[in-house]
This record gives structure tokens, sequence and C-alpha cells, in this order.
């Protein structure tokens, strides 16, 4: 039988992890991208591990065309489905992702049944379709979720929707096959998936990080995050292909809480000597829900201000046999990432793995134009400058403020257009009154 190992949405930030990992463990591997046209993404993945036994395959499939995936499966012994639409903002159309997410799963597992080859599939699915949303939390606030539970699918957003129906939609395609067609399923649960970006991509997985590097907000919304590193997951990816224990189960695969001001301060203390001014104070609720006016993401995020989603990792543990890495260096080695790959850009004290003497040399300027009494001007990419991050936040407050007074100046002046109109009608009738007036007596003449 063949051992190749199929790996679907190959360049994604969870998938080019897993990819990479089963090349250094000898895998023969298949991955699927959505375009061969994409040279730079092709590129990146040939590059993931140069000294691999198999070379990898890489092969053109789309979840949005059914027929695309029968020759991404043939002679395909084991599945890892991870591709999945993932987007920054919730859509004005939930079906953007829904609908491919489901029936791009079952269209996978199709072709995996007609394949004959295919003997286990492992689905990437989302703690967010074990438990999320303030309703899961209504009952208990302080309970703690298992691979038992399951989300209501209806309460939650596009995204959380998309993951939920297309895991449960798994579930049920396999549970009615018939015996001679029978394949086996194991999906994995991973939290909040942070850690180095090796694909070189954007996208929504480093949305924080990369916010706070930028400070893009000079505050941290009081965000609860259950966190996993990205090696770790791909890792759970692989330990549910080939343990035994594994086959028809689901698992959460999560390290620790944490809030987003302890992420920012981990990150401060690392990259503020850089020249990165991250954002250490909390948000009030007024400016974030003053900010949310005007900001989707941040609209997105409202419902989970201040809520805790805890996730029994015992199975991540004890059937997988996985350690979690240590949050700390889950954080700063995806910030460097980001800086390397260009996601964010470097500063000018940066002494990341690349910096060479650009920052040393960089530094000795800035020092140079402080003596000579220039003023400071505001820099670029969240570098470090003068005043707290009160006044900050006041800024922020006061921008804010404005933004709803020029809305709520807009909705006035829209009431105030028909009035003026309505008026401008009744001083035409005396007009056209007068004007016949003086019609009649020219005709009297």
């Amino acid at each position: 039988m063949s051992s190749i190992v199929l790996v679907t949405g190959a360049t994604g930030f969870i998938a080019s992890h897993i990819v990479k990992q089963l090349q250094e463990d000898g895998y023969q591997v298949r991955g699927t991208v959505r375009s061969l046209q994409d040279e730079e993404k092709v590129k990146r993945l040939n590059e993931l591990c140069p000294e691999a036994e198999h070379k990898l395959e890489i092969v053109e499939a789309d979840l949005t065309k059914p027929e695309s995936w029968e020759a991404a499966v043939k002679d395909v012994k084991n599945v890892i489905h991870v591709a999945s639409p993932f987007p920054a903002q919730s859509p004005k159309d939930e079906n953007e992702i829904v609908q491919p997410a489901v029936e791009g799963t079952q269209a996978v597992l199709k072709a995996c049944v007609q394949a004959k080859s295919v003997k286990r599939v492992v689905i990437t699915s989302s703690c967010v379709a074990v438990g999320w949303g303030p309703a899961a939390l209504a009952a208990d606030p302080n309970k703690v979720f298992t691979e038992e539970d399951w989300t209501d699918p209806e309460k939650l957003d596009a995204y959380g929707k998309s993951k939920t129906l297309a895991e449960k939609a798994a579930w049920d395609y396999v549970k009615e096959l018939p015996d001679e067609d029978k394949i086996e399923l194991a999906v994995i649960n991973p939290a909040y998936v942070m850690g180095p970006v090796i694909n070189g991509s954007q996208c929504t997985s480093l949305e924080i990080v990369k916010r706070l590097l930028e400070r893009e907000k000079p505050f941290c919304a009081k965000l609860n995050f259950a966190v996993v590193d990205v090696r770790d997951v791909a890792a759970a990816h692989i330990k549910a292909m080939t343990l035994e224990e594994a086959a028809g189960k689901r698992h959460l695969i999560v390290n620790q809480n944490i809030w987003m001001k302890e992420i920012a301060q981990i990150l401060a203390k690392e990259f503020k000597p850089q020249g990165y001014n991250v954002p250490t104070a909390n948000c009030p609720n007024p400016i974030l829900w003053m900010t949310s006016l005007f900001d989707r993401t941040i609209k997105m995020i409202l419902p989970n201000i201040g809520k805790v989603y805890k996730f029994d990792n015992s199975r991540m543990k004890d059937v997988l046999g996985i350690t979690p890495k240590e949050i700390k260096e889950t954080l700063i080695d995806m910030a460097y990432s980001l800086i390397e790959v260009g996601l964010v850009k470097k500063t000018k004290k940066y002494k990341g793995p690349n910096a060479g003497t650009e920052g040393e040399e960089e530094e000795k300027k800035d020092e140079e134009e402080k003596k000579e009494g220039e003023d400071e001007k505001p820099k670029e990419n969240g570098d470090v400058k003068e005043g707290g991050e009160e006044d900050d936040l006041k800024k922020e407050e006061t921008k804010e403020d404005q933004k709803i007074e020029d809305v709520k100046d807009e909705e006035k002046k829209e009431e105030k257009e028909p009035e003026e109109k309505s008026e401008e009608k009744k001083e035409e009738k005396p007009a056209e009154e007068k004007a016949d007036e003086g019609s009649t007596e020219e005709k009297k003449e």
C-alpha cells in the first residue's frame, strides 16, 4: 500500500508546519494549493525542508471544485485536511465561508472513499466547535470544556459556524458509510494557534501579535485567549494520523489561558528595547465600544470581552503524548518570525536574527539627531516615541468622540435636508400666485 500523506491547504499557517514536520520524519508528502501559478507560495513550500528524503509533490485542488480532489488523493494512504476559509472579519454573507468549508470537507472525504487507498483522514476543526460564545458560558462561567461538548452553530459567527458544521458533516458522512467503504476519522480541535510563521503569508492567527508590535491601538482589549503553539498543533496532527487510539476521536489541543495584556507585557519586555512601542495598558470598555462603531474587527470581539474559555487538554497530553511549549517561547518566536518575513517592519533598533550591524548604526544616528535638538517626529510601525500610554488613550478617546460627533452631524444634516426642501416649496407657491395676479392685471389694462 502507498505511504503518501496528503496535506490540504499546504501553504497555510498550520499546514506548512505539518508539511515540514512530515518531511523531517521521512514521509512522502503531497500538498494541495489552489493555484500552481502562485510561484512565490510554491517556492516557499519547496524550501520548507531542503534535506527531505522525498521531494514534496504539489498539486492543485480547490474546496469549491469537487472534481479536483480525485487526482489529489490518488494512491494516498493518509489525508490531513487543513484547508478551510479563515477570514479576518466576518463576511456580510456567512455562506461565503460556511458553504466551502462544509462542502469542501464532504468533497475531500468522498474522494478519499473513492480512491480505495486511504486508511485515515485527520481533520483540522477548532475549539470553537467545542465551546464558544457567551451562550456557552451562560450556565457556568467557570466551565471547562471537553471533547464531549459541542457549540450550538446558530449562536456562532460565520467562522465558528463553518468549523462546527464542517466537523459535524465529516462525522455524519463517515458514520453513514457502508462497511466496505469505511475509513477512519480523527479530529484536531486547536485553540488560538500562535507561533513562528514559516509560510510568509498573512493570516488571521497573526493579527494579535502583529497589531501589538505595530501599536495599531494604544491599548489592550480585555480579551482572554486559550493559546497553543503551531508546532504542537502540527505534531498533534501527525500523532492523530498514526496512533490507533486516536481514530474516531476529537482532540483538544491547547496550552494555557492568557490575557491580551499579559501577551503585550511579554512582547514589550523583549521588543521595546528594539524600538517597538508595544501597548500594555488595558482599554476602558467605553473606548472599546466607541472604536467598534468604526472597526468591524473590534465589533466582532466585543461579545468575548472579559470572557474566559477553558479547555481540557488531557487527551493531548495522555493520548497524543504532547507536552506543550512555553507560552513565552511561542510568542517571542512568532514576533521575530513576523519581522523576519516582512509582515512587520524592522525598526532602526532591531537586533533580531538578521539585523546585522544595521541596528547599531541607526541607533548612533538617532543619538546624534537627539543631541542636535531636532524635534521628535512620529515614527512608523509602533517605534517607541515620547509620551505615556495614558496620553495615547486620551487621544484615542478624543478621536473616537470626534468620529461619533461627525456621524451625528451627518445624520442631523440628512434630517434637515427634507425640511429645507419643503420650506422651499412653500416659498415658491406665493411667487407663482403673484405671477398669476400680474398677468390678470395686464389683461385688465
